[in-house]
């Protein structure tokens, strides 16, 4: 018998749609399921938080998932991949070659943030790389229905993707962006960061999902295009950037 996807403790956003915000760092992961296939959007800080998606998962949809597409090169959005077998793994061009280089600042970050040293090293020591990289956006097709991969940044990082959602049997359309949007706190900087192009990317974001969106930040609660508006007028303030 399948769950719900709030037996399963997951927010239900649309037909087929569905959140879950993990414990720890509250970090966003989020999911699609269709005919013929099921996405995760992010895997989890660990091998044992991808384990938990996956069984969830297997519960909601009644089948494994199929694809994964990671929004950005932090640990708590990345390292649970490896839990994911035989999957189709997608990310931003340029994450394939980005993430073998920064598998110890990984490591370091996921212990600094609290991740037992053990689960660090399993989990870097396993570190997927991308199967099929994204310049500039690619479809998707899950059977009946089919998302848009759209790699908008730099941003928040060198390699942001989001994940875009078409509406339907009258839900909105539900963007997955990752840190390019956060609603828990001030938008995280850190020295990856492309601050200068930040605003410019949630231009983009804004385009794609268009006003009637729901959007889905990095971390904290869904949010609405004029959320998403002001936090990149405040980007723009904080960061000095000029707009036209």
């Amino acid at each position: 018998m399948r769950t719900t996807w709030e037996e399963a403790g997951w927010e239900e956003l649309g037909a087929g749609v569905g959140r879950r915000r993990m414990p720890g760092w509250d970090e966003t992961v989020g999911a699609v399921v269709g005919a013929s296939g099921v996405l995760i959007v992010d895997t989890g800080a660990t091998l044992g938080d991808g384990a938990r998606l996956r069984r969830e998962l297997r519960g909601i949809a009644g089948r494994d998932v199929s694809h994964v597409a990671l929004t950005h090169p932090h640990f708590d959005h990345v390292l649970g991949t490896a839990a994911f077998a035989g999957v189709q793994v997608f990310g931003a061009a340029g994450l394939d070659t980005y993430l073998p280089r920064a598998r110890e600042e990984l490591r370091r970050d996921a212990v600094s943030y609290g991740v037992h040293p053990d689960a660090a090293a399993e989990a870097t020591d396993l570190l997927v790389h991308p199967h099929h990289l994204v310049s500039g956006e690619r479809a998707l097709d899950l059977g009946d229905r089919q998302v848009l991969l759209a790699n908008i940044g730099p941003g928040h990082t060198a390699h942001d993707l989001v994940v875009l959602v078409p509406g339907t049997h009258g839900s909105p359309a539900v963007v997955f962006c990752g840190d390019l949007v956060e609603e828990s706190g001030e938008p995280q900087a850190g020295p990856d960061a492309v601050p200068g192009q930040w605003p410019a990317a949630l231009d983009r974001l804004l385009a794609l999902g268009g006003q009637d969106a729901v959007y889905v930040p990095g971390h904290g609660a869904v949010v609405d295009a004029r959320f998403v508006r002001e936090q990149r007028d405040a980007l723009s303030r904080r960061f000095g950037v000029s707009r036209r």
